[in-house]
């Protein structure tokens, strides 16, 4: 089953401040046909204009990742971290147990433009944690998918406290890739830049597709495309 969900169709929120976007139900903004998919519960498109951001507030069990497309989000936390992300990084906050933080763009006149997820953890009452770690080298891997959070971390990775796996990549021209899709896992593909093909389907920025009970992920025609591809535990929060 082909889950098609376009950039037009998705929530919006304009708080001055802020503008975001929703992909799945969050705060005031409620689709029962938009629940999640799988584990993946919130992908937030948010602009955050200069000199504003999100004031201190807490959350639990729940993984959060940031991932910046340009400007800057200084983070700062319960946990004693203090750190800034800039576009070619992304952020891991497990909140667990109960975590407290904030986001701020401190820029006089640039706009941060960041997404924000979050997926549903492995387990709840887990410590609370943070890691931030840099993308892969783009322009060495054209056309491939390169893992970005897995449950087992490793070199360049960050550990991810869920039963899902990220995975990045830029597709222009001919570059393209076939990816098989385990039995039992589900797939969410988050267009963030340009334009490409996947499954047969043209995506733009901002525009999604969700892959349950399929065979195969295949994605190419790129136009300066970067994508995201979340690889999902068949948890059915969008049921």
């Amino acid at each position: 089953m082909i889950t098609l969900r376009r950039a037009a169709d998705r929530g919006f929120a304009d708080h001055g401040w802020l503008k975001s976007h929703h992909s799945f139900s969050f705060a005031e903004y409620f689709d029962p046909a938009h629940m999640g998919f799988g584990n993946l519960r919130v992908i937030n498109e948010d602009r955050i204009a200069p000199g504003t951001g999100f004031g201190t507030h807490g959350h639990r069990d729940m993984e959060i990742v940031s991932y910046v497309l340009s400007g800057a989000l200084a983070h700062r936390d319960s946990l004693g971290h203090t750190s800034v992300i800039h576009p070619g990084e992304v952020q891991r906050m497990t909140a667990g147990t109960g975590v407290r933080h904030s986001e701020f763009n401190h820029a006089a006149q640039d706009t941060t433009h960041f997404l924000q997820i979050w997926l549903l953890p492995s387990r709840t009452g887990l410590p609370p944690s943070y890691e931030q770690c840099r993308l892969p080298a783009w322009s060495d891997a054209p056309g491939v998918l390169q893992c970005l959070a897995r449950p087992e971390g490793g070199e360049g990775m960050l550990t991810l406290n869920a039963d899902a796996t990220l995975y990045a990549g830029r597709f222009e021209g001919d570059a393209q890739t076939s990816w098989p899709i385990p039995a039992g896992r589900c797939v969410w593909v988050q267009v963030v830049r340009g334009a490409l093909q996947a499954n047969g389907h043209d995506l733009q920025a901002g525009d999604a597709l969700g892959l349950r009970d399929e065979p195969l992920l295949h994605l190419g025609c790129g136009h300066g495309a970067e994508v995201l591809v979340f690889d999902l535990a068949m948890h059915r929060v969008d049921a």
